[in-house]
């Protein structure tokens, strides 16, 4: 399973903070595919391989003090097309 998270930070995070999220991600079984910190409405994007949605869960839990997130499950594109029916 595959998500894409909009991040919005709530506040500087300190150097030490700053790995917190990459570990929380790795601990709960996520693997990070692409991670960009971003202009405009949210300040980072992350897409993050995970084993299932409990896993997704545990991993953005570790997050919840330095930042707020709405994430996506992103399902790639040829699948999504053959599940659609086309």
């Amino acid at each position: 399973m595959t998500t894409v998270s909009l991040l919005k930070f709530r506040r500087k995070m300190s150097k030490k903070e700053i790995n917190i999220g990459p570990q929380s991600i790795q601990a709960a079984g996520g693997k990070i595919l692409s991670a960009y910190w971003t202009l405009g409405r949210f300040d980072a994007i992350v897409t993050v391989e995970w084993p299932d949605e409990k896993a997704a869960m545990k991993g953005f839990t570790g997050l919840a003090e330095f930042a707020s997130s709405e994430t996506l499950v992103a399902i790639p594109r040829e699948e999504a097309l053959k599940l659609a029916g086309y």
